[in-house]
């Protein structure tokens, strides 16, 4: 009689257990690469043989469209939180905080972001978000993350940042990060868009791309993880923040567990589409107020 009392609780927990176990990920970890400024229309002229190595492997579009301003926190904000300003509230290049009443607020307080949707289905998962712009930090919701730093100056520790995600990836195999670089944006703002030092400064963040995907494989995650690089606006001689493609165009480059290697796709995509993409992988349900699509064609 004990014998069959034993079994029949082994069974019981064996059917909750099921009934609890989370939908299966696509991957097991997502690092997202930003480079602040960075516009679709330099691709073809940079040397990025990292990047482009990145695009062979997986998907990318050369037309993701940055939301109206084509300006920093905006986009960011939109990159993360699913939706645009009209919904996230975030409407300058500097917002801080919502210029318009954000429609929906989480139990932080803030738009639902693709880290706090993510906390809220894996509640144990590593998440971290290491930045050179400190406006970086209103944008993601501090309270979901496990770990959230900014850089030194780039101009005195050019490879700080670089040095701190692989720092990061090697001791705690995050489960979603990114890694938000303030380049080529300042080098765009100073010497201009679509110039030698443009270019130079695109060079040198491959170099940092390559040493972050080196981090992945180092830490003996690479097969189970997805890479993601991108931006938030692009720039037109000194200046972003209007409606010119220069501004408005910006890569989106997918490549890991579970993506095609498909090349360059096709489908329209928003700024707002990039958390949608990886909520996504972790089958995560979108919160109503976002309005993002996930490019679903890159995924085998």
């Amino acid at each position: 009689m004990k014998k069959i009392a034993l079994w029949a609780m082994c069974i019981a927990v064996m059917v909750l257990s099921g009934c609890r176990k989370a939908p299966e990920w696509k991957a097991e970890h997502v690092f997202v690469i930003g480079l602040d400024g960075w516009g679709a229309y330099s691709v073809a002229k940079a040397d990025m043989p990292n990047v482009k190595a990145l695009m062979d492997a997986g998907c990318y579009t050369l037309k993701k469209r940055s939301v109206l301003p084509s300006s920093s926190a905006v986009n960011w904000a939109s990159m993360f939180m699913g939706a645009g300003p009209e919904l996230h509230g975030y409407t300058e290049w500097g917002s801080r905080t919502p210029e318009l009443p954000s429609r929906v607020l989480n139990e932080h307080g803030i738009f639902p972001t693709v880290f706090s949707e993510l906390r809220k289905a894996a509640p144990d998962a590593e998440m971290g978000v290491l930045y050179e712009w400190d406006g970086i930090k209103y944008l993601v919701d501090t309270l979901a993350l496990n770990h959230h730093a900014q850089a030194p100056d780039y101009n005195t520790h050019p490879t700080a940042l670089c040095d701190m995600a692989c720092e990061y990836i090697m001791q705690k195999k995050p489960v979603l990060s990114a890694f938000c670089f303030d380049n080529p944006d300042h080098v765009g703002h100073g010497d201009g868009h679509d110039t030698p030092a443009y270019y130079a400064k695109l060079k040198e963040l491959d170099g940092y791309v390559g040493r972050i995907v080196d981090a992945i494989k180092e830490a003996g995650i690479y097969e189970n993880s997805i890479i993601i690089v991108t931006a938030d606006h692009g720039g037109i001689n000194k200046r972003h923040g209007g409606k010119t493609m220069e501004e408005m165009e910006t890569p989106f480059i997918i490549a890991g567990k579970n993506i095609k290697k498909g090349g360059a796709f096709e489908e329209s995509m928003m700024q707002f589409d990039c958390a949608s993409t990886i909520a996504s992988v972790f089958n995560l349900e979108q919160p109503q107020v976002w309005i993002g699509r996930p490019m679903t064609q890159v995924f085998e």
